[in-house]
């Protein structure tokens, strides 16, 4: 492993502020990292195309690719970052740290720093034993609304066998993953003043019902639907954040609450929000047009792939690890329309995602860099070597 080279390539990759946020005052381009990606690629001999997001201005997707045809093996990896508290971290987020045996720094592990494994591993084999394309993917704003990897997912002429998205699961496989919604449930009273309560219509009160309402439906998707694979095998609904009402002595007008649900695989989007809409019916019959549903995003469907497929064993047999299902969400459902074979596999933990103090425990990069060379050995040369 050329470790200086890499060193290199994750410190300029942490060094480049990428972070994605539906809030404007945080949201940032991720053209810097693009821009970097995009010459290392080049360096390496690969075709670069980079494009802006049709609707995200300053947002950008790369795809670089070395080798003719289709097939191959896609590499595939978000460049945005989710925003940090500063109070929270011990080191600069945007410094690659080393202490006690750790890389810190926002993304080391999600998921930017995938990117130098990628491309260290790339440099390590012989370019003309190669013969399949080998194609890098790098998108943008997957931590909020998966808007590149969804354009990708249209592109008329990305034709990989396989994709490998090297979110941190400490090279375990992933073959399926749940789905993920955010839903804004919006009450709309009429405001008074408290002496008289019956001039005005409490939306907090009407949230009171929302909720049982809700908590009622979460209980029918823990009984109704089930998946052995996942740790947590039903789906899930979280109440997550919850504002309404300005004073103590004025009857509250407006209360929104949000929620998060994680639908299994094969529970569809449209059926999730079909039984949102009819949970909150009887509240609507009762106050006329009080209770609207908002999709707070567009909603992500689960991941759904085979332990039988040729990907899922190689990803198996080379990391000694049998694949998993996981309860979080990724670009896998888009990028699995290019019609490839799909995992999700990268170095790092989860655990360590979107937390402060992000960052790679050192003894887990050479297994790593190994893990991950093989892969694209089997997948695009002619030649192979099987780790021991």
């Amino acid at each position: 492993m050329k470790l200086p080279a890499f060193m290199e390539m994750y410190q300029q990759l942490i060094a480049a502020p990428s972070i994605s946020a539906l809030e404007e005052s945080l949201n940032m381009s991720n053209q810097s990292v693009i821009q970097l990606l995009a010459q290392w690629c080049e360096t390496l001999g690969f075709t670069v195309e980079v494009t802006e997001l049709e609707h995200a201005k300053g947002k950008y997707n790369l795809i670089a690719r070395r080798g003719s045809g289709d097939g191959g093996l896609m590499l595939a990896g978000h460049t945005d970052t989710v925003p940090f508290d500063d109070s929270r971290w011990q080191f600069d987020p945007f410094k690659l740290s080393e202490q006690d045996n750790k890389l810190y720094g926002l993304g080391s592990i999600d998921m930017k720093g995938f990117f130098a494994f990628v491309l260290n591993a790339i440099s390590e084999l012989d370019e003309l034993q190669q013969n399949a394309p080998i194609m890098i993917l790098a998108t943008a704003d997957e931590e909020t609304t998966m808007a590149g990897a969804q354009e990708i997912a249209k592109h008329p002429s990305l034709k990989p066998a396989r994709c490998i998205i090297g979110e941190p699961t400490d090279m375990v496989p992933v073959f399926t993953h749940k789905g993920h919604m955010t839903t804004a449930i919006r009450i709309v009273g009429r405001s008074g003043h408290s002496s008289d309560p019956e001039r005005g219509l409490n939306a907090i009160e009407i949230m009171h019902q929302v909720i049982a309402n809700l908590l009622k439906l979460r209980e029918e998707l823990k009984n109704k639907y089930s998946t052995p694979h996942f740790a947590i095998p039903y789906p899930t609904l979280n109440l997550g954040h919850i504002h309404g009402g300005d004073n103590a002595n004025r009857i509250c007008g407006c209360c929104e609450l949000h929620i998060d649900m994680r639908p299994l695989p094969g529970l569809s989007i449209k059926e999730l929000q079909a039984m949102l809409t009819a949970a909150m019916a009887p509240i609507n019959t009762h106050y006329p047009n009080s209770v609207s549903v908002i999709d707070m995003h567009e909603p992500i469907p689960a991941f759904t792939g085979s332990t039988d497929s040729a990907l899922v064993k190689m990803a198996e047999r080379l990391s000694g690890q049998q694949a998993i299902a996981v309860n979080y969400c990724t670009e896998a459902p888009f990028l699995q329309q290019l019609g490839c074979e799909t995992i999700v596999m990268g170095p790092g933990s989860i655990n360590q995602a979107h937390q402060p103090n992000e960052f790679l425990a050192m003894e887990k990069i050479q297994p790593s860099q190994d893990i991950i060379k093989q892969l694209i050995r089997e997948s695009c040369f002619a030649y192979t070597s099987c780790i021991k």
